[in-house]
């Protein structure tokens, strides 16, 4: 079984999307989705430097865009057997299980990353990724200093998220053989600093066209396959202040017997921490178009 994953915030580079506008088509389906966000994605995928593409209200919405370009570039109208998305990521592997169409997916991400954009200027906050260390003495560490353990990503990878100052205590007194790395986000997401986008999305999503999952759909909150629809909309909007739990979701694609992972663009985040922790499955990181043959082999191999 394949799995199709999208990667979330953070993921983006400047230039990112730049190959991807010589495949016939991409450029104008982007051009589309820039109206439907009222943001010009080939731009921001193109000539934007990194510090433009970390404002949450645009990285959001040129992610889900990308993603959802390339699975029509790789799988036109079918499905892979499975898909997942890794926070905002989540609304393209919505799309992509047919629980909401292209279009409602952008509204809701572009809706999102304005609502998070938000609430992230109320409080200087900010996210730090724990690399090593035991796993529980760094979350009791993270719980020392009043933070939050906002992406439990397994493979060795934590992210503590919570107010700059809690952040500059926990630099000072880190877990024991753990390195840190500060994040390039806006703000602490997957707290409970964001709790008025919450709001701001419930209200939207209540109206939102929603259908039932075409292909087996993971959900970040503990990596159950949702079969519902409006339930995976309405865990994925409380999700938004709520720990991502990575970990839980390769747990779930062990159980659920994925031989392959293919991460959509821009790609090779979740491959790298699959590589660590799914041993025996093959990956294939969608960087540029060049992967893609190596992808349409899986996919044959897979459908043989």
């Amino acid at each position: 079984m394949i799995l199709l994953a999208s990667p979330g915030q953070g993921a983006q580079t400047p230039g990112f999307l730049q190959p991807w506008l010589e495949i016939p088509g991409v450029a104008d389906r982007l051009a589309w989705w820039s109206a439907v966000t009222g943001i010009d994605l080939v731009r921001y995928g193109t000539e934007a430097d990194a510090e433009e593409i970390r404002d949450t209200a645009i990285a959001q919405p040129l992610l889900v865009a990308a993603a959802l370009a390339a699975y029509e570039v790789l799988y036109g109208e079918t499905v892979p057997g499975a898909v997942a998305g890794h926070s905002v990521g989540e609304l393209a592997a919505a799309a992509i299980a047919g629980v909401l169409s292209p279009e409602a997916a952008l509204v809701l991400v572009r809706e999102r990353g304005r609502a998070m954009a938000e609430a992230a200027a109320i409080t200087e906050t900010g996210m730090t990724a724990v690399l090593g260390g035991d796993p529980e003495e760094v979350l009791t560490v993270i719980d020392k200093h009043g933070l939050t353990p906002a992406n439990v990503n397994g493979a060795g990878q934590i992210v503590a998220a919570g107010t700059m100052e809690r952040l500059a205590a926990f630099a000072d007194e880190p877990p024991a053989k753990a390195r840190l790395r500060p994040l390039s986000v806006a703000g602490a997401f997957h707290t409970e600093h964001m709790e008025p986008a919450v709001e701001t999305l419930r209200r939207l999503a209540a109206g939102a066209p929603v259908a039932d999952p075409r292909t087996k759909l993971l959900q970040n909150r503990d990596g159950a396959v949702v079969e519902d629809g409006r339930d995976f909309v309405a865990r994925l909007v409380d999700q938004v202040s709520a720990p991502v739990r990575w970990d839980s979701c390769m747990a779930a694609m062990r159980d659920l017997g994925v031989t392959a992972i293919i991460e959509l663009p821009p790609a090779g985040t979740l491959t790298g921490l699959a590589r660590r922790e799914l041993k025996g499955v093959e990956l294939v990181a969608l960087k540029t178009p060049a992967d893609l043959d190596k992808a349409r082999e899986l996919i044959k191999a897979d459908a043989a």
